[in-house]
């Protein structure tokens, strides 16, 4: 537990907050800091790993969101050696896609997935860098519910609690390394 402990304050000393930012009244919590030291990045992808490995017996695909989940999502599928997935903004992906309509905090957008990028019955787990929400990880998971694959998990780096995101996407479960 020291060790998580550790990793954990090493984490959160590496984020940065940002007042007013990029409107008044929210704060900002900056991941770049953790991607430009080796210890911190290597503690969050650990992290991540016991904690899938604790949980689930079997993992598929690692399925990152557009754009944080891509930093963090191909680190842990290498580690646990499973394929790493996008989702992406509307309009990114060539081929044939599968998209999903989801509200923001300020506005609309829409995700979407390579057609055939995920299997019907593969167990996948969803990554990001921040749960606020949790409109885009919603519609993630209703990407991965409209090709079938079963959702195991969710997993951030930050969550922001006040905001109730975790609520948006029950049934799956949420793990996330810090809360605020």
């Amino acid at each position: 537990m020291a060790v998580e402990d550790n990793r954990l304050n090493l984490i959160q000393s590496r984020i940065r907050d940002f007042p007013d930012f990029p409107q008044k009244g929210i704060i900002f919590r900056d991941i770049c800091p953790i991607l430009k030291d080796p210890a911190a990045l290597s503690a969050v992808t650990s992290l991540f790993e016991e904690h899938v490995r604790a949980q689930f017996q079997q993992v598929d695909l690692v399925v990152g969101l557009d754009a944080r989940g891509f930093l963090f999502g191909p680190l842990l599928a290498q580690r646990l050696g499973v394929g790493f997935v996008l989702v992406r903004k509307k309009g990114k992906l060539p081929g044939a896609t599968v998209s999903v309509a989801y509200n923001l905090e300020y506005g609309k957008a829409e995700a979407e997935i390579q057609e055939d990028a995920v299997a019907p019955g593969q167990k996948v787990i969803l990554i990001d860098d921040l749960l606020a929400t949790g409109g885009t990880l919603y519609a993630a998971c209703s990407l991965m519910n409209q090709q079938r694959a079963e959702v195991l998990g969710c997993l951030v780096v930050v969550e922001l609690k006040e905001l109730n995101g975790a609520d948006k996407i029950k049934p799956h479960p949420v793990y996330s390394l810090l809360k605020y």
